[in-house]
């Protein structure tokens, strides 16, 4: 079991711990069991008395869409993922204890995608559109004791597109059941600011009134990681001082975290209490020096993520988040960007135990459009509730150290609208250059920079701590953004030429780089010659085809807005006044398939593909961003008999690199300087063996080889990442002696006990293979196969079968 995962679960058994101490204070239930699910759509299907005995019965939490069939005439279209959305009803059935005293009753959902209308027992207690928002109902006036009571959910994602990349649809995130005295904490009610001095600075929103004759009495306690007492304080006020000597500090390298336990008490009972995690840690950002953590001058590198989990769509899977960051941690990232919505609530608790800066952000559209049915139809109604709800439930995390109001949002110029083009055109608008007639001109402040101030006043009025920021694709000083001078932070996307303005442009202002890079490629696939560049599309307003449908991995293909990755890393490696950046992106991503259309349907932007195989960059961030000893040779050795190769290398802590092809050295290379992040030989194909010799002061340090692979005969299977509930196996098809086929595409077929297969990938962005699926095509010799274990159970076999291949086997020890 991964270490991540068993830290996760320390925290909420200790969470547990403390409600049990008043049972009848709080009882917070998973609410995720038992729910019925039915595609489509009925008025009668709110009422209690509703016939669902036919519907399918679910867990939670679930995405529809993901089910599904990839359609070029599904409404999301490819920006959307290519798969269906509609209408979907859930309804669970439950009872409420009979002999429970005066309790109130909220029901807490923390997303669902998207229009969501709740019912108890047929009564209509909210709807709430934004689908990345969390939420929570009083169900007290609804709900009846010791008798079956019905909740209802109505989910409307039919009117598309909506999104500019994969959605979801449906109760994607977890939901709670959660029973108070009427005299409680309110929901997000616990505010906890620390500093490095050992100071924690506690505020409570209650909510309910105590009898006029006894006043209750809040007393909070605060735990270190080992689980110490180390601060209490009690008083009648809602504000209160506690402070700690020689606190450990939160950072990147070692997540020091606390545990804040927080009470009600009446007459000295404990009639509510919560608990909330924090940090002490100290930041800033500095114009000249950019990002300091803790009296640490540290550079943010860091990767956007979207929502979506690969195959297993947008439904939250703890085990799949935490195999993301492993893998990115891995890999010396330090930063997320939340792309470009509030995130799961889980991976902000990750991103606290594991040391990760994280940039939160709340939309990727203000007023102005971006595809037709998407967010801007309801900004002006629900965007100060959705901002709000955002800051109350995440400005505790000590892992959050910048909260962003938007995403390349077109209110950045006068008179740009995307609502007369299609979604690729709109996307690539974003990034095309506008007229200066569009930005903002003198000293009155326009529509637009008052909207920024707005925004950016929500944020205050909740939290003073961390700058506030929004990722711009105008980097003009005259963008209303800008123009506005409600932004801390200046945060810019792409246009990595303007960097060397900054201080000219934004004297004192520190700098981000909050999006950057935009590279493509498809891992296992090189377009050579490696040295030539490669821009997709040329233009926004050219179409880009090629038979293919891939990208290159050699690090030379990228969008007409972007940059190789060594190009944009060179100049935040060497830019002081830069704090960082935020690649796009970590992961490949349902949706949004640039430069393709259909049939491609996922993104080719990730340093690590769709199933989770790094690309080969992946190891050029590895060796600039970490100690690790690196030396990654590729591309595969299979070829055509003399055809010319091109064959690159990214190593570190070693001054030169040999090759040898079959054992005759074909030249020394090393780094000329700072500058260079890899080196390369051009040779002729002949089977057989390459090999990679590191030396550090004349001595060899390390070496890597590749051989060419014989037929293909058998399939290979290992454990990638094992979680508590979820187990994620790769697949490989390789010669009789073990060597990778690069070039197999064998249909891989799996069947499992003690387990059951929940999605099955090979990060082709074209495949049009179902995810939920028991067989997969390996795409450049490799799949994945993903395992939910059963409860209870021994442990898990699984095998991997197909026609002209020794089957695979493997058995996982089910802790």
């Amino acid at each position: 079991m991964n270490t991540w995962n068993l830290g996760l679960r320390k925290a909420l058994l200790l969470i547990a711990a403390f409600c049990s101490v008043a049972c009848q204070a709080r009882d917070v239930r998973l609410f995720d069991e038992g729910w019925l699910f039915l595609l489509g759509d009925e008025p009668e299907m709110a009422q209690p008395g509703y016939d669902d005995s036919r519907w399918r019965q679910l867990s939670l939490p679930h995405d529809w869409a993901i089910e599904g069939d990839f359609s070029a005439t599904n409404p999301s279209g490819v920006g959307g993922g290519a798969l269906p959305g509609g209408v979907g009803w859930y309804r669970k059935h439950f009872r409420l204890p009979a002999t429970e005293g005066e309790r109130r009753y909220y029901l807490a959902f923390d997303g669902v995608y998207m229009n969501s209308t709740v019912y108890v027992n047929g009564h209509e207690v909210g709807s709430r559109p934004y689908g990345y928002s969390s939420f929570e109902y009083d169900l007290t006036p609804y709900v009846r004791r010791d008798s079956d009571n019905v909740v209802a959910v109505r989910v409307d994602n039919s009117d598309q597109p909506n999104s500019r990349w994969y959605s979801g649809c449906g109760i994607y995130r977890h939901v709670w059941l959660t029973a108070t005295s009427p005299l409680h904490i309110a929901r997000w009610g616990v505010h906890v600011v620390t500093d490095v001095g050992g100071t924690v600075d506690v505020e409570l929103a209650v909510s309910g009134d105590a009898d006029g004759q006894h006043r209750p009495v809040f007393r909070h306690t605060l735990l270190a990681p080992d689980g110490r007492t180390v601060a209490v304080t009690s008083a009648k006020s809602l504000r209160q001082k506690l402070r700690v000597r020689h606190p450990l500090r939160w950072s990147v390298d070692s997540p020091h975290l606390y545990t804040l336990k927080s009470e009600v008490l009446v007459d000295g009972e404990v009639v509510d209490a919560v608990t909330t995690r924090t940090g002490f840690r100290e930041f800033r950002f500095d114009a000249a020096t950019g990002f300091w953590l803790n009296g640490r001058n540290l550079k943010i590198n860091g990767v956007c993520l979207h929502h979506d989990l690969g195959c297993l769509g947008a439904a939250v899977n703890e085990d799949a988040m935490c195999r993301q960051l492993v893998k990115l941690k891995a890999m010396g990232c330090n930063a997320i960007r939340c792309s470009h919505n509030p995130p799961a609530p889980e991976l902000l608790d990750l991103c606290d135990e594991m040391g990760f800066i994280v940039m939160d952000e709340s939309f990727d559209m203000w007023r102005r459009r971006k595809t037709r049915n998407d967010y801007a139809r309801f900004f002006d109604k629900w965007h100060e509730r959705d901002l709000s709800d955002l800051l109350l439930r995440d400005r505790n995390h000590p892992s959050v150290l910048v909260w962003s109001i938007g995403n390349e949002v077109l209110e950045q110029w006068s008179g740009v609208g995307a609502d007369e083009l299609t979604l690729e055109q709109a996307n690539l608008l974003l990034n095309a250059g506008h007229d200066g007639s569009t930005l903002a001109h003198g000293e009155e402040l326009t529509p637009n920079s008052l909207l920024t101030l707005h925004l950016a006043g929500i944020v205050r009025k909740y939290d003073r701590t961390r700058p506030v920021t929004a990722g711009c694709n105008e980097p003009s000083p005259d963008n209303h953004l800008f123009k506005s001078g409600a932004l801390d932070l200046i945060g810019f996307n792409y246009h990595r030429e303007w960097i060397k303005d900054v201080p000219c442009n934004f004297p004192g202002k520190p700098f981000l780089l909050t999006e950057s890079v935009s590279a493509l490629q498809t891992r296992g696939y090189y377009r050579m010659p490696s040295d030539s560049l490669f821009i997709a599309p040329e233009r926004w307003d050219k179409p880009y085809t090629d038979p293919s449908m891939m990208c290159s991995s050699y690090d030379n293909q990228h969008v007409p807005w972007g940059s190789t990755h060594e190009e944009t890393w060179d100049i935040v490696k060497h830019t002081p006044y830069c704090a960082g950046q935020f690649i796009w992106t970590g992961f490949d991503y349902l949706g949004e398939p640039t430069p393709y259309g259909f049939p491609a349907r996922s993104s080719y932007f990730g340093i690590i593909d769709l199933a989770g195989f790094p690309k080969d960059i992946y190891y050029m961030y590895q060796s600039e961003w970490t100690d690790r000893p690196v030396l990654h040779l590729f591309p595969h050795w299979n070829w055509t008999e003399g055809q010319t190769v091109d064959l690159w290398c990214y190593y570190n802590d070693a001054d030169e690199v040999e090759l040898f092809v079959n054992g005759k050295s074909r030249g020394v290379r090393s780094k000329k300087d700072s500058h260079q992040y890899h080196v390369a030989w051009r040779v002729a194909y002949e089977p057989g063996e390459v090999k990679v010799v590191a030396r550090k002061g004349g001595q060899e340090v390390r070496s890597s080889s590749i051989r060419t692979a014989g037929a293909p005969a058998r399939i290979r299977l290992e454990v990638d990442y094992e979680g508590e509930t979820t187990v994620f196996v790769n697949a490989y098809v390789t010669d009789e002696a073990g060597n990778l086929c690069p070039w197999a595409e064998d249909d891989l077929r799996f069947s499992v006990s003690g387990g059951t297969v929940i999605g099955v990938d090979n990060g082709s962005p074209t495949s049009m293979e179902r995810f939920k699926a028991d067989h997969r095509k390996a795409f450049f010799g490799k799949a994945l196969v993903v395992i939910r274990k059963d409860k209870d159970a021994g442990p898990i076999r699984l095998e991997a079968v197909s026609p002209m291949l020794a089957a695979g086997q493997l058995v996982i020890t089910n802790n």
